[in-house]
């Protein structure tokens, strides 16, 4: 099947590019878009998991693997150049890439909390930068998945601070770019039952979503109507309190 067609043989002409996108919540909606017929480019700092993660597709033609940082300036500005130079256009951006170190201000290292940082609050901050004037080209959108983090305050919590951060981004980002029709969604999940958790050596307790759930909801946010714009969507599993 060419790229530049839907398995109908309908023209593919959306396309898509998630940061972080080789696994959990990006793998997931890139694999939705996919089945859904659009074009999809993913980065990831792990060429083999970005691999792994197309062979398990079976390496479509509408993916396109991007190795790469997605807290570094010119690694994200050249995903931007390499996914229009090969779809031809840019219509939505995901900025997913992101991590915990789950600890606190009290026992935490310093040192990890500087890559937190830099991944989950520079990164989509150069995502938006490096792929305005495409976006504003077709009138796109702009998804940065936060966190119920972002809305709770929790004791000591430096990620929370980082999800903060990416909530106020994104109204930011929107009273931005709105006259220029380009949409903004902030994306915030409770707890979802993806590679986050690993550090903590376990999945917390009670229901959890899973990755498809917030896929579901970044694909409908992608495929609102031309004018309309959802900005804050807050998702917890069912049982969650906070």
């Amino acid at each position: 099947m060419d790229e530049n067609t839907t398995q109908g043989g309908a023209p593919a002409t959306h396309v898509t590019l998630i940061t972080g996108g080789g696994s959990g919540i990006g793998a997931a909606a890139a694999r939705l878009l996919l089945d859904r017929g659009h074009r999809v480019a993913v980065t990831g700092r792990n060429p083999e998991r970005l691999r792994q993660f197309a062979d398990e597709l079976g390496s479509p033609g509408g993916l396109l693997l991007l190795p790469g940082d997605a807290s570094d300036h010119e690694s994200v500005q050249a995903a931007v150049d390499a996914t229009v130079d090969r779809f031809g256009r840019l219509d939505a951006v995901v900025a997913n890439a992101g991590f915990a170190t789950h600890d606190t201000l009290a026992d935490g290292d310093p040192e990890g909390w500087r890559e937190m940082v830099l991944t989950n609050v520079l990164g989509p901050a150069l995502l938006i930068r490096a792929s305005l004037p495409a976006l504003k080209e077709t009138r796109g959108r702009i998804v940065l998945i936060g966190s119920v983090a972002g809305f709770q305050n929790t004791p000591g919590n430096i990620y929370g601070a980082t999800k903060w951060a990416v909530t106020g981004l994104a109204e930011n980002t929107r009273r931005m770019v709105t006259a220029d029709g380009v949409g903004v969604t902030l994306v915030a999940p409770g707890r979802v039952e993806t590679p986050f958790w690993d550090g903590l050596g376990a999945l917390p307790e009670g229901h959890l979503l899973t990755a498809g759930q917030i896929a579901d909801s970044i694909v409908w946010a992608i495929g609102q109507p031309e004018g309309v714009d959802i900005n804050t969507v807050i998702i917890r599993p069912v049982g969650q309190p906070v």
